[in-house]
């Protein structure tokens, strides 16, 4: 069964501007050109990164809306759809599909968690109901659940089903995955720390936080790495890395929030429970920023 790519390359989980009366679409336009001009392969709209847990139903429809409608068909659009109950990520998938996205992005449940039963009941129902591809997204840390190498192996014969956003950091349950699922299922790698080993697995790219702010070289640690340039690859990903580390010296969006703040495309506002950066971190970030030659 030969599935279509959503994407190859990178995919910036593209942070919300955020303001006091709400989404400031002007801002997030801005932002979605930006990601354009400099060459990103897609964007991922109402993800962790965009801050979708703390957005209303209202806004989440609207904001994949608005990005559907701004890109223009230029890149991707990746609509963030998941939830921990599963009739609402039926009615967010099937709305996202109606506006017009290119692929839905559908996490773990979080908190309920499920057994791996449940994951391939609630996956399954969700891809039976979407009109596009869904990428599902397994984030250990966040969700308290990962998907086993077994049910990906199951999940990987449903026909939307296509790709892993692989966020779990264990290379060896990778290997398995890619061992039971290659030519079925494209892998991502979701930890910017991680994009070239992920590709040597057999990866397509990554869905990242980092390209936020500089997406042109994230995307080179991909481009590199598909011309057969594996050391030049892994030099960018060991170059990036420190800024990486910077960017989750807080729990994420917290961080790249900051920094897109400081380079001038938001306002650094975030919804409770999350809060700005602490001072010594802001500091240490906007210092490697600087080092990394971004204008803050």
């Amino acid at each position: 069964m030969k599935k279509n790519t959503v994407f190859k390359g990178i995919a910036t989980a593209l942070i919300t501007p955020l303001d006091e009366t709400g989404i400031n679409y002007e801002q997030f336009g801005k932002m979605i050109d930006w990601q354009i001009v400099e060459g990103i392969d897609a964007l991922v709209i109402c993800g962790t990164t965009g801050e979708a847990s703390t957005l209303t139903d209202a806004e989440h429809r609207a904001a994949i809306t608005f990005a559907v409608q701004h890109a223009q068909g230029k890149v991707p659009i990746i609509a963030g759809t998941g939830s921990n109950d599963t009739e609402y990520a039926h009615d967010l998938t099937r709305s996202a599909c109606e506006a017009g996205a290119d692929a839905m992005l559908v996490v773990t449940p979080y908190y309920n968690k499920a057994t791996q039963k449940g994951l391939i009941k609630m996956f399954t129902q969700i891809a039976d109901k979407s009109t596009k591809p869904i990428i599902l997204y397994n984030v250990p840390s966040r969700t308290g659940i990962n998907i086993e190498p077994a049910t990906y192996e199951v999940l990987a014969e449903h026909e939307n089903i296509v790709g892993i956003k692989e966020a779990n950091g264990n290379i060896t349950k990778i290997v398995e995955t890619m061992a039971r699922v290659r030519g079925k299922l494209d892998l991502y790698s979701g930890n910017d720390d991680q994009i070239v080993p992920l590709m040597a697995l057999g990866g397509v790219g990554g869905i990242s936080v980092l390209s936020n702010i500089m997406p042109a070289q994230t995307r080179e640690i991909c481009t590199r790495f598909f011309n057969g340039d594996i050391t030049g690859s892994a030099e960018q990903q060991y170059k990036l890395y420190t800024l990486i580390d910077a960017l989750f010296s807080e729990v994420n969006p917290i961080p790249v929030k900051a920094a897109m703040a400081a380079m001038g495309f938001c306002k650094d506002y975030l919804r409770l429970p999350l809060t700005t950066m602490e001072d010594t971190n802001r500091e240490k970030l906007v210092s490697l920023m600087r080092a990394h030659g971004l204008n803050v």
